[in-house]
């Protein structure tokens, strides 16, 4: 059977071309996929169990639904954009959700999945912040927080990640970093490790041992897939 693995879509507006690529991607799934692997940043913005669900995201949510009703598993790691996400997602997609990376049994292979927004240990100031955002007092205030305000929070946030992508390009060796992290699972016994938050599609092979970090769904259109061929690197066209 095939596994999907993607990451870091970001959608934002149904008009924008990931948003609609992504949807085309899900609602032509192989027909033998039995598992969705969302590894995080689906969404720019998603935070709790809104109410009704943000309307620009209505169309992608539907999608999903499509995808769970022809029998696909879905499995979602938090990211560092949409989190605290067991409420909704659990009730309307009968998904998984993860609020970090795990290892997990697939086949008889010990695989290592996580977002990856902690693999650079090196930045103390996101690690901190993390912490407070996935926190439980976050979380508690998440239902009471207006609206329109967490909307104007959301707003802020994305152009301030946005504004800094390059400087931390500048500042981390990025494929330095998660080859160590690569090695690092490898010698605590994994035989595969996918990761997403770094929006740079790379691949590494040790033996039998995979490392795949997954790009993103907004310049790359890349993913990961598990067949009988093993596990793979892809991009969607």
């Amino acid at each position: 059977m095939r596994k999907i693995f993607i990451a870091d879509a970001h959608l934002r507006s149904p008009q924008d071309r990931n948003y609609r690529t992504l949807v085309r991607f899900l609602d032509t799934l192989p027909a033998d996929t039995d598992t969705l692997y969302l590894l995080g940043d689906i969404f720019e913005f998603w935070i709790g169990n809104p109410r009704p669900v943000y309307g620009h995201y209505g169309e992608i949510v539907d999608c999903l639904k499509r995808v769970r009703e022809r029998g696909v598993r879905i499995v979602y790691f938090e990211g560092n954009h949409d989190f605290h996400l067991g409420g909704f997602f659990k009730e309307q997609l009968q998904a998984e959700v993860h609020p970090d990376g795990t290892e997990l049994e697939i086949e008889g292979k010990k695989i290592c999945l996580c977002h990856g927004d902690q693999v650079n240990r090196g930045d103390h100031r996101y690690l901190a912040l993390r912490s407070l955002l996935h926190g439980p007092l976050v979380q508690a205030l998440v239902p009471v927080f207006p609206r329109r305000l967490a909307d104007r929070i959301a707003a802020a946030m994305s152009r301030n990640s946005s504004g800094q992508h390059a400087a931390r390009r500048q500042r981390w060796d990025y494929p330095a970093i998660l080859e160590n992290f690569a090695r690092e699972r490898f010698a605590a016994g994994c035989d595969m490790v996918v990761t997403g938050h770094f929006h740079l599609p790379m691949e590494i092979r040790e033996g039998d041992r995979v490392f795949i970090s997954l790009g993103d769904w907004i310049t790359h259109y890349s993913y990961a897939q598990w067949t009988e061929a093993g596990l793979t690197l892809e991009r969607f066209a």
